[in-house]
Formats: structure tokens, sequence, C-alpha cells
């Protein structure tokens, strides 16, 4: 039994000894993938699809991503500054937000989520100014902006405001093809 054994491994090492040993004959090499090149894949749009997945630290990082490969926009920062309020780093998400409305004091979709945070911040006065720059900048094309300047004026005028206003929270919204949906309200 162990002289057969010694004779099989004797006849392997043989074989990979002669011409051609174990590697295929002709010109099938296999060779390891070079370099990877650059995606094609649309960060943002993953990320939109999370965050509307409630998965708020993948839809981040793809945000990451694209920021990497398209530079700090108005989208990517808005993007960005959305999926940290969902994950509840309000000081991050402003500052992102912030920034956004300074690159593009026309986009909406930013305004309206700066004023998101505000209200979380308790900053009624100025979320409801920054809505009504949101509603004025969408020109009231925007029902879920409407809605949230609507309670915030709402909580302003009475902070102690309870109309409902528990099974309404504010809603985010993102900028698509001219569309505003929301992306999650849980």
């Amino acid at each position: 039994m162990r002289n057969r054994a010694l004779m099989l491994a004797a006849c392997a090492v043989l074989t990979a000894c002669g011409p051609g040993g174990f590697a295929p004959s002709g010109g099938d090499r296999v060779f390891a993938p070079g370099v990877a090149g650059s995606s094609d894949i649309d960060g943002l749009l993953i990320g939109h699809r999370l965050m509307a997945a409630g998965e708020y630290e993948l839809a981040l990082r793809a945000y990451t991503r694209a920021a990497a490969q398209q530079g700090l926009n108005v989208d990517t920062l808005s993007a960005l500054g959305s999926a940290n309020l969902k994950l509840g780093r309000l000081n991050q998400a402003e500052r992102l937000l912030r920034r956004a409305t300074e690159e593009d004091p026309t986009f909406a979709a930013a305004w309206n989520n700066l004023g998101v945070i505000l209200m979380e911040r308790g900053k009624t006065a100025e979320a409801a100014q920054v809505f009504r720059r949101a509603f004025a900048t969408d020109n009231g094309n925007s029902d879920e902006i409407r809605d949230n300047l609507r309670l915030a004026l709402a909580k302003l005028d009475d902070p102690l405001h309870t109309d409902g206003q528990e099974n309404e929270p504010f809603q985010l919204v993102r900028r698509g093809t001219g569309d505003y949906v929301i992306l999650s309200t849980q």
C-alpha cells in the first residue's frame, strides 16, 4: 500500500517535469485580471434606491463613492446631507446642506431638507424661512415642500401644535428628473 502511494507521487512529479507539465497546451493560458477601471454605476442612483429602502448607512457609502467620482457638487452634497440626517447626524447633515444651498441657491430639495434638519433641531423660525425659500424656489410645484411649510408655520404660530403633527413627519425630497419624491417618512 505504501509502495503504491510512493509510486503515484513519483509519477505525478515526473509528469510535472515533462514538456508542458501541468500547464495547458498552446495559447490557452489564464492570467490574473488587470487593474479595474472606473465604474459606470451611478452612485447617486444607487444611494437614492438605498435611501428608499431604508438602508441609510449603505446609501451614505454610495453617496460617498459618487462624491469621489463626481466631486462635491450640489447633488452629492445634498445626498450626503440627507443620508446623514436619516442617520441622526444632524450637525454633519446641516453643514452639508448649507453648503449645497450656497453652491446652488435654486436647488429647492436642498432647501427643503435643510428645513427638515432645522425642525429636528428645534429651530422652528429659521426652518419656516428655509421652507418658504424652498417653496418659492420650486414655484409651489411640490406638495411635499408645501406640506412641510404648512407644518412649520403651524408649529411657529402654536409651539404646542399637535393637530396631527405626530402622524405627519417632515418629508425629505430629492432632485430627480424634474419631480420631487418622498424618500422616507418613517
